[in-house]
């Protein structure tokens, strides 16, 4: 039977076994020799061996790998050997002389103390991406070898890191651009010129985190609100970048524009709570707002998650404001209210945010505590206590948060600058009397100030509308208020009725309407707004003539 042809037609497994019956291979078992079975022993019968590592030539090695490659050996390192890469990368060098003379480059980029680390410790040392003389990046690692005469030897291998260390320098190039569009943007929002009152000096500054930290949302202004009273505002966006100080920009214009009805300060919150979750719901703020008023001599704020008010009276002494303090901005199902703290004739107040006074691994507290001492003996001008205050709370260049500080004075006139801030006023009794007995003593008064006769008589004028006005259509009690500055004259009517005039247009045949219109035609500026405890209080006033050489 022509077993060949027969197991062709079987399947796979039985045609193998056929074909070792018809040819049997006696074979050893090779298993304990550790050599392959006999079935694959054909296939690598014509195959090259392969050199063993300890077989491999070194030097021919060391040539051809594209990293560079030097062996100095000895406490001079003496050069022993450069790769062919390190000659096309720094040029040919001359063996057995020192490195200091023949790798140069290595001693500019300070590697040769790393040899000396190599050598003595025979551990290797390695040098991360320093820029080398043909203008590219290399990583340096320092090897330490053993030689058979017993001096050692340090072998030098330096691996091309260009393109990684480019591509860390775009990188940083793109972080430190958008840092500073964040910057650019915080400062434009911010004001670039503080309103100065007549009545207060101001300074203020704010400073950016370190370059490692992404600019945040603190911000302050400065807002005149008329009358002689200013308001004061500082808050802080949680959370950092681009988002942050768009959401502080959106902030600080509804303070603005909010701040122009002239509410009392826990309204203004209220408003602004609202606005802050429309705005991100995400995202909340702290902010103090408060209002100066001369004529009281106290600083009327609410606060809405901010750190307290520090003020240093005439005396030295630094008050904290107490409550109230509601949640921050943003969170919503919050009523806010309005306290006070005494800010007289050379009182000191500051307002800022938690980059000056908070640290890592210290109490609040203390950081508060701290800033109360700086101000009880920080002396000068505000610009001077605000620079003072920064620099004793540490905060430098590289601070890892954003600062800003506003500092205002409310100066002790004395001598010639104290004739220019006067206040005069008078109890309206009502009757047919009283706006005949309020034009007299206005007329007395702005003489005595020695007003020049043009406004003399529109101050008349003025407060015979607006007597005329509160009489007409005010309740008791009622007042009459004078008030010049260096800048302004002031005229302010009182009464208990809560509801606000406004201008509007007097037909021909009307008989009242006209005594607003009046006001607002002559005076530079006019105004009204409740009073607390009920009540309102309308004002206009007159920007005086600068006094010629």
């Amino acid at each position: 039977m022509n077993f060949t042809r027969w197991s062709a037609r079987l399947p796979g497994t039985q045609r193998r076994a056929a074909a070792r019956a018809e040819h049997p291979v006696t074979t050893t078992d090779r298993r304990s020799e550790g050599s392959v079975p006999a079935a694959r022993a054909e296939q690598l019968t014509d195959a090259p061996p392969v050199p063993a590592v300890d077989e491999l030539p070194v030097r021919e090695v060391l040539d051809r790998v594209p990293a560079l490659v030097a062996l100095v050996h000895g406490p001079s390192h003496r050069l022993a050997y450069v790769n062919d890469a390190f000659k096309a990368a720094f040029g040919a060098r001359r063996c057995g002389e020192p490195a200091a003379e023949a790798l140069p480059e290595l001693r500019d980029l300070g590697l040769l103390p790393l040899l000396d680390q190599a050598l003595r410790s025979g551990k290797p040392r390695t040098l991360k991406s320093r820029k080398a003389p043909d203008g590219r990046h290399y990583t340096f690692t320092c090897t330490p070898a053993a030689e058979d005469n017993g001096e050692g030897a340090v072998l030098i291998f330096a691996t091309d890191v260009t393109d990684h260390a480019e591509a860390a320098e775009r990188l940083r190039t793109s972080e430190r651009r958008q840092r500073e569009t964040a910057v650019t943007l915080q400062r434009s929002l911010l004001p670039q010129e503080l309103e100065e009152p007549d009545d207060l000096r101001i300074a203020a500054t704010y400073q950016p985190g370190g370059t490692e930290a992404a600019v945040g949302g603190d911000w302050y202004d400065v807002i005149t609100l008329g009358g002689g009273r200013t308001a004061l505002v500082i808050g802080d966006v949680m959370g950092r970048g681009v988002r942050a100080a768009a959401v502080m920009g959106q902030l600080r214009t509804a303070v603005r524009a909010y701040a122009r009805l002239d509410l009392p300060p826990h309204e203004v919150l209220q408003l602004l709570d609202g606005l802050a979750m429309e705005i991100d719901a995400n995202q909340i703020a702290t902010c103090v707002y408060a209002i100066h008023d001369p004529n009281e001599g106290r600083l009327v704020y609410a606060s809405a998650g901010h750190l307290p008010i520090l003020v240093r009276d005439d005396q030295g002494t630094v008050l904290r404001a107490d409550e109230p303090t509601g949640p921050p901005l943003g969170t919503g199902g919050w009523m806010h209210a309005s306290g006070s703290i005494p800010l007289g004739p050379g009182s000191t107040a500051v307002l800022y945010t938690d980059g000056l006074v908070e640290r890592r691994n210290e109490d609040l507290d203390e950081g508060i505590a701290a800033l109360e001492r700086a101000l009880a003996g920080a002396t000068g001008t505000p610009q001077v206590v605000c620079d003072r205050l920064v620099r004793s709370a540490g905060v430098t260049a590289d601070h890892d948060d954003d600062v800003a500080v506003l500092v205002l004075q409310h100066p002790a006139r004395t001598g010639p600058d104290r004739e220019l801030f006067r206040n005069a006023a008078l109890e309206l009794l009502g009757g047919v009397e009283a706006a005949p007995r309020a034009r007299a003593f206005a007329s007395g008064v702005l003489t005595s100030w020695r007003f020049p006769a043009d406004l003399h008589d529109l101050g008349v004028l003025a407060t015979s509308e607006l007597v005329a006005n509160s009489l007409q259509h005010g309740i008791p009690p009622m007042r009459l208020r004078l008030r010049r500055t260096d800048r302004r004259l002031i005229i302010e009517v009182t009464d208990g009725d809560d509801h606000l005039p406004r201008r509007r247009r007097a037909e021909p045949g009307d008989e009242s309407g006209r005594g607003i219109a009046i006001v607002a035609t002559i005076a530079s500026h006019w105004g009204s707004r409740r009073t607390p405890g009920g009540g309102k209080a309308v004002w206009c006033e007159f920007v005086l003539p600068k006094p010629t050489d």
